[in-house]
C-alpha cells in the first residue's frame, strides 16, 4: 500500500496521507501513547451550496434552504436502525454537524476502533431516504428550528450576518425555516447527496495511536462508491458595502445582549487563510482581549461582563470578525469599541504587542495538538480551505508584523454593524 509521510519534526507530530482509487483522501495523525482515538468522514458541502449543478447534468438548480442539514439528520436513520444507537453499543461517541460549508460525520472511542471505523465508513455511503421518513423528518427538525428563533445568542448572530451581508447565503439559518424544508423532497435529497458526497470532494481523517496500513487497509476495504466529478457551485455577488448597520430585536433575555461585526471583503485561499485567520486573532486580542485597556476599561464600567467574547472568521467563501456579549446599555458599549477601534487601525499594533500575543497564540495552538478530537476538527477544515492545520507552526514562524498591521488596516477601516437583543419588557 501506497501512502506519503510527512513529519512535522518541530511539532513532533506525523502526517500520513493516502488517496484512495476512487479519490478519496484520507489523512492519519498518529499519536503514540493516547488511548483516545477520531475519526471523522467529511463532505465539502453546507448550508450556503444551494445553487449547483446535478452531477451528470448541465442544468443548474437551487435547493430549498436547510437541505445540507435536512440531509446529515437523514444520513443517521438506516433501514435497519438508528446508526447513533449501533455507535453507542460499540462504546463509541458519535456525533454530526452542518456547518456553512462542510458536513462531518464522526465518532471517539477508546476501543473498538475498526468496529467503528467501519460502521462509519459504511453508513455515509448509503443513504435511506422514503417519501415516509422525509416527511417526518420535517416535524423533527421543524421543531429544532423554533428553538433557535427563541435562543437569543443565535438570533443575535444570525441578525449580525443578516446586517453584514446583502446577498450571500452565509446570513441564512443552517437549518433552514419551517417554510423551506417543508420544500424538501426525497428526490431533492438524493440529487445533493450524489452530487456531493462524491469521493473527490470528501476527506476521511483520522487521530490516534494507529497504525497507518490498518486504517488505510479498512478504507480500501469498506469504500466503495465512485467519483462523479468536480462540484460546481454558484454564489451570488456580494457588494463591499453592508446590508443595513443595524438590526434589533425582542426576547425573553434579563439582560441585553449586542453583537458587532465588519465583513471582510479580501479572498484568500490554501495557506493564507490561516495566516489571515491568525492575523486577525492577534488584532483582536490587542485591540478587546481580557488584558487590553478597552476591555478592563468596559468591564470596570459595568458595560461588559464574562460573556464577552470575540472570533475572526476566514473561508474561501466568505470572511467576518465579530465580537460582543451581554451589557446593559449595547448602543454606548459599541460606541465605545469602535472609538478604540479607529484608534488602533490609526496607530497601528506596536512590535512589543505583536511579539507577546503572538507568543501567546502560538502556545495555545501547540497545546491543542494535546487533543485529538481539536486535531481531527482543525484538520478537517484545513483541508477543504487546501491546506493543513500543521503548518500552522510554520505560519506563526514567518509571520511578521506588517502582515498584521496591513491586515487590520484592510478589515477595520469600515464601520461595524450592530445587532442588538433586548428583554421583552424593554
Amino acid at each position: 500500500m501506497k501512502y506519503s509521510t510527512i513529519n512535522y519534526e518541530h511539532l513532533g507530530e506525523t502526517l500520513y496521507e493516502y488517496r484512495h482509487e476512487s479519490g478519496l483522501k484520507c489523512l492519519l495523525v498518529r499519536k503514540p501513547g493516547y488511548n483516545k482515538k477520531s475519526a471523522m468522514f467529511g463532505t465539502h458541502y453546507g448550508s450556503i451550496d444551494n445553487i449547483f449543478k446535478v452531477q451528470g447534468g448541465d442544468k443548474e438548480i437551487e435547493v430549498p434552504d436547510g437541505i445540507a442539514h435536512f440531509l446529515e439528520h437523514k444520513l443517521f436513520e438506516q433501514e435497519d436502525g438508528n446508526m447513533l444507537d449501533k455507535f453507542s453499543r460499540l462504546g463509541a461517541s458519535p456525533n454530526a454537524f452542518t456547518s456553512f460549508n462542510q458536513t462531518v460525520y464522526f465518532f471517539s472511542c477508546t476501543d473498538l476502533f475498526e468496529e467503528n471505523f467501519k460502521l462509519l465508513l459504511d453508513y455515509v455511503q448509503k443513504p435511506w431516504l422514503t417519501d415516509e421518513n422525509v416527511e417526518k423528518e420535517k416535524g423533527i427538525i421543524g421543531q429544532e428550528i423554533r428553538m433557535y428563533e427563541d435562543n437569543a445568542d443565535w438570533r443575535v448572530f444570525f441578525n449580525l450576518l443578516d446586517c453584514l451581508y446583502v446577498n450571500h447565503p452565509v446570513k441564512l439559518e443552517i437549518a433552514g425555516s419551517v417554510e423551506s424544508i417543508a420544500k424538501i423532497t426525497k428526490e431533492l435529497l438524493y440529487d445533493c447527496y450524489h452530487t456531493f458526497y462524491s469521493p473527490s470532494n470528501m476527506v476521511v481523517v483520522v487521530v490516534g495511536d494507529l497504525d497507518p496500513d490498518t486504517v488505510f487497509s479498512m478504507v480500501d476495504e469498506k469504500i466503495h462508491f465512485r467519483d462523479k466529478g468536480t462540484v460546481e457551485k454558484k454564489y451570488p455577488e456580494e457588494p463591499h458595502h453592508l446590508n443595513k448597520d443595524y438590526k434589533e430585536q425582542k426576547l425573553a433575555v434579563s439582560m441585553p445582549l449586542f453583537y458587532m461585526g465588519i465583513k471582510d471583503n479580501v479572498r484568500v485561499t490554501g495557506s493564507d487563510i490561516i495566516k489571515r485567520r491568525i492575523a486577525l486573532g492577534i488584532v483582536l486580542t490587542e485591540a478587546m482581549g481580557r488584558t487590553s485597556d478597552l476591555y478592563t476599561r468596559l468591564y470596570d464600567e459595568g458595560l461588559i461582563n464574562d460573556s464577552f467574547r470575540f472570533e475572526a472568521s476566514v473561508e474561501q467563501e466568505y470572511g467576518f470578525v465579530a465580537w460582543g456579549g451581554q451589557s446593559p446599555d449595547p448602543k454606548k458599549t459599541a460606541g465605545i469599541i469602535s472609538e478604540a477601534l479607529q484608534t488602533l487601525t490609526t496607530q497601528g499594533i506596536s512590535q512589543e504587542a505583536f511579539d507577546r500575543i503572538k507568543r501567546a497564540h502560538r502556545g495555545m495552538f501547540i497545546r491543542s495538538l494535546n487533543s485529538v478530537d481539536n486535531i481531527a476538527r482543525e484538520m478537517m477544515d484545513s483541508f477543504f480551505n487546501a491546506t493543513s492545520y500543521l503548518d500552522t507552526g510554520r505560519i506563526y514562524e514567518e509571520l511578521d508584523l506588517d502582515y498584521v498591521n496591513r491586515v487590520l488596516h484592510e478589515v477595520f477601516k469600515g464601520s461595524p454593524a450592530l445587532s442588538v437583543i433586548l428583554p421583552q419588557q424593554a
